[in-house]
């Protein structure tokens, strides 16, 4: 299945914002392992790791701020010092992810991998980079190696990930039950909810996908996307009231945005 410059795009921004929901750096990088020893080698070895990982700090923040070129030069910066450095090879990995380099961010994601094998971040990112290359069995397997890892706490991250690659791989009754199971651990989580209704509404199951974009649409995190699902889905139960307070939201919030301007045109099927 071919898709699309602007789908690239998409898919890409969706993968690299689930990435960077647990990743090494965001909040806390970890520190350099220990070997109990005080020799002089441990204290080096110690002491290399921690200005790394200042630099990989500066890196995590500059990709956060869409300075990808930035970013690398400090993850480059962070090699230099300590070569053997697992989460520097990921971090880079999701810099080139971010860049559209999926060749070399494949290239870095396993350089990482080698180091550290059952890190389930880089499993799910490497499970993520193979969906965005069509590899829909290699990236299954990924994810799920992933959540066979009984201390992995970001499972909702990686089935959301693993839901929305099986849509994308035709597989919509499995990508349900995925997005399901990410739903039952983090009901919360505003892309989970946002992705479900989308595709319970794609599916016809219109009454269902209401109840899950409300949710959504009710909180703190309803953006342009989730306001105009809900519009064309109270538009298709026929609550006209609630279509109008949706629409009322889009424009006052979101004035500018194509949603506004696609309800302004009355496209709800585009």
């Amino acid at each position: 299945m071919s898709i699309g410059a602007g789908q690239r795009r998409l898919w890409a921004a969706i993968g690299l914002l689930a990435c960077l929901w647990t990743l090494p750096g965001c909040n806390t990088l970890p520190m350099a392992d220990a070997d109990g020893s005080d020799g002089l080698s441990a204290q080096a070895d110690g002491e290399a790791r921690r200005r790394a990982r200042i630099r990989l700090e500066l890196a995590a923040s500059y990709l956060q701020r869409g300075q990808p070129e930035v970013a690398l030069e400090e993850v480059r910066q962070a090699l230099v010092i300590d070569p053997g450095y697992a989460d520097a090879y990921h971090l880079r990995g999701l810099v080139f992810m971010a860049q559209g380099d999926l060749a070399l961010a494949e290239g870095s994601l396993r350089r990482a991998q080698g180091i550290k094998p059952q890190d389930p971040d880089i499993l799910h990112n490497l499970g993520w980079l193979q969906c965005q290359r069509e590899q829909y069995p290699q990236a299954e397997q990924l994810f799920e190696r992933a959540l066979a890892i009984p201390s992995y706490a970001a499972r909702s991250k990686t089935l959301l990930s693993q839901g929305l690659c099986q849509q994308r791989a035709g597989q919509a009754e499995q990508a349900e039950k995925t997005l399901q199971r990410a739903y039952e651990i983090d009901a919360g989580n505003p892309l989970v909810g946002y992705h479900l209704a989308a595709m319970l509404f794609a599916r016809g199951e219109t009454r269902r996908a209401q109840f899950y974009v409300r949710r959504v649409n009710n909180g703190e995190f309803a953006n342009a996307d989730s306001l105009w699902l809900g519009i064309r889905i109270e538009r298709a139960l026929g609550d006209t009231q609630a279509m109008r307070q949706l629409a009322d939201q889009l424009r006052k919030r979101f004035p500018d945005s194509r949603q506004a301007q696609a309800f302004d045109r009355g496209a709800f099927n585009e």
